[in-house]
């Protein structure tokens, strides 16, 4: 196990190095000018210029890269192009209340979906199996804005269990007031797809031979579910949940611009609109070791979901 984690962390040194490079050269090649952009339509060659020198643009290129790189070793980002705040102190003072909402988000549907998926797949061919696939098809067909409306109508405007809007400084409130109805939707909208997608591997575990085996030596249907279906489905639920990682970052942002929560993700898509270019680039790169990150603790979860896997 040591062999293969030491053997893991040091293939990501190579992998990570490739998508600095990826990053720094479609930033400096295919993106916008930032002296245009935050000169404004109005600013003439000269400000523009002057910019560009503030900003060490007009360096060259093999410098830009070298300060790059000495940026990301020391998690020194400088200081955002558009705000002039410190890139390190936006991402600290935004990633509280991002992860206030994101934490619940990942703990609701990673433990929500496989229950359920579950019970369908033990109820499998009644009525309420296909009354289920044919609700979850409806909601995987809906909009995550339509969710918005929906919920902020619902359970903001008709029967005001939760506010629409605002933040506060207090993570309980934060937790109990505000965050309720962003996670709700994102759970819900969730929800279906993974249902769908869980009852399908249940599904194919209980057509092996394993399973004929169990019933043949008197085992419950409930006990071959719990104790041998689960266990094995617990791979590619495992591999999904991994995948779908990096789009639940996506998610929450949207949900941060949607319920005006002071998060990271609004400051992205502000840095977006921006060309705010050291914003941008920490966001990818981070997002980039995360990703890395999550996968080999995916691999290293396997060993322990099932003990016969061998890691190589």
């Amino acid at each position: 196990m040591a062999a293969y984690l030491i053997r893991r962390l040091w293939q990501m040194v190579p992998t990570l190095l490739g998508v600095v490079l990826l990053v720094f050269f479609l930033f400096k090649w295919f993106g916008g000018d930032p002296a245009e952009v935050l000169g404004g339509l109005n600013a003439s060659a000269d400000q523009i210029q002057a910019i560009r020198e503030q900003l060490g643009l007009n360096k060259p290129v093999a410098e830009q890269l070298l300060i790059f790189l000495k940026q990301i070793v020391t998690f020194d980002w400088g200081k955002s192009w558009a705000t002039n705040e410190s890139v390190a102190h936006l991402f600290a003072t935004r990633l509280p209340a991002t992860l206030t909402v994101m934490v619940p988000i990942l703990l609701l549907e990673v433990l929500l979906p496989v229950p359920f998926a579950l019970l369908v797949a033990y109820l499998r061919g009644r009525a309420v199996d296909r009354a289920v696939m044919m609700g979850t098809t409806i909601a995987v067909s809906i909009s995550l804005l339509v969710y918005v409306i929906v919920f902020q109508y619902v359970f903001a405007f008709q029967l005001g269990w939760f506010p629409v809007q605002g933040w506060s400084d207090s993570l309980w409130t934060n937790l109990t007031t505000y965050a309720p109805l962003p996670v709700f939707v994102a759970v819900a909208v969730a929800l279906s797809p993974y249902t769908r997608l869980y009852r399908t591997f249940f599904l194919d575990e209980i057509g092996h031979e394993y399973v004929r085996t169990a019933r043949a030596k008197g085992l419950t249907e409930r006990t071959i579910l719990l104790k041998h279906v689960l266990r094995n489905a617990m791979i590619p639920i495992l591999t999904n949940i991994s995948v779908a990682l990096p789009s639940l970052f996506v998610g929450s942002f949207l949900l941060e611009v949607f319920f005006s929560i002071p998060g990271l993700g609004r400051e992205i898509l502000l840095a977006v609109n921006r060309s705010d270019y050291p914003v941008i680039q920490a966001f990818a790169i981070y997002i980039a070791a995360i990703t890395m990150v999550v996968n080999l603790v995916t691999d290293l979860l396997y060993k322990l979901v099932d003990p016969r896997v061998v890691l190589k």
